[in-house]
């Protein structure tokens, strides 16, 4: 496991060019050991101790010390994911066309279509289809019965996507992706070949800018940079909780996201916030008495 100086090096050669993606990612896991974390390595402790304070700053105790982070790095994956859907949005906005043909051939290979009846009339989409009374369908715009439906064809509705990418054909999802399993509509199966075109043509550039992502955040966390010195107590709201000592009382804890306990609050917002606690309390004991919690 890298250092927090090797860390820095690492970075700064692969943002200057000096060593390829491949490279950089071989050297940042070539020790990596399953189970094995930061604050298990001789560098983290040796920094750790340089910066943690003598007693919690939450709540002032001096018992069982940690260095709580603030912010965590996502997996990498995490990254790579985002800088794709940017170069994707970017790119796909100055290259939108895409061959027809093509267009169409891409469809027939990796989904299969699932067709929208119509109305034989008015063409209609979704006409009700009746159990037992025939005709076996009823448009419900024209009220024309019949029993046998109409439908356009994959070239029908790609023609009539390209001259009108608002028409009311070609919004239903009605084409299944044989990869995932889900359904699209015609402007999300373009969007998904465009993002796999700019994907392929970006793969280095989008690998180099999400791996620089992630080593910047993770140098951040071996930094300490975004850290507190907690106790146990108040490490282990914030973490598993999301909870912390309220700054007014200093007695109770709260939501992190709020900014000051129940029990501080001004007595009309105090009874309805106790209102809606024992609330959900009634909730919860009613999903497991019914057995679905």
């Amino acid at each position: 496991m890298l250092t927090f100086k090797e860390h820095i090096e690492l970075r700064e050669k692969l943002d200057n060019g000096e060593i390829s993606i491949e490279i950089a990612k071989e050297l940042y896991w070539k020790d990596f050991k399953e189970g094995k974390q930061s604050w298990h390595t001789k560098d983290w402790k040796e920094r750790r101790a340089t910066v943690i304070k003598d007693k919690c700053e939450i709540c002032d105790s001096k018992e069982t010390l940690t260095l709580q982070h603030l912010s965590h790095p996502r997996r990498f994956p995490e990254y790579k994911l985002e800088v794709t859907r940017a170069y994707a949005r970017e790119n796909i906005d100055t290259n939108s066309n895409i061959n027809k043909s093509d267009f169409v051939k891409h469809i027939n290979k990796n989904y299969d279509y699932l067709p929208v009846p119509l109305c034989p009339k008015c063409k209609f989409s979704n006409p009700n289809k009746r159990v037992t009374k025939r005709p076996q369908y009823l448009c419900t715009v024209c009220k024309h019965e019949f029993d046998e439906a109409v439908y356009k064809s994959v070239e029908e509705l790609v023609s009539i996507f390209y001259e009108d990418e608002q028409a009311i054909e070609v919004r239903d999802k009605c084409f299944m992706s044989r990869a995932w399993e889900n359904k699209h509509n015609l402007s999300s199966v373009r969007y998904w070949l465009q993002r796999e075109g700019v994907k392929s043509n970006n793969a280095e550039a989008i690998e180099k800018e999400a791996f620089l992502l992630y080593l910047n955040d993770n140098i951040k966390y071996l930094s300490f940079e975004d850290t507190i010195t907690a106790c146990k107590r108040c490490a282990f709201s914030y973490d598993i909780n999301n909870m912390e000592l309220c700054p007014k009382c200093k007695e109770h804890y709260k939501g992190i996201q709020y900014q000051t306990c129940i029990q501080c609050l001004p007595e009309e917002e105090k009874k309805a916030a106790m209102e809606t606690v024992e609330f959900g309390k009634e909730w919860q004991e009613m999903h497991k008495k019914l057995g679905i919690d």
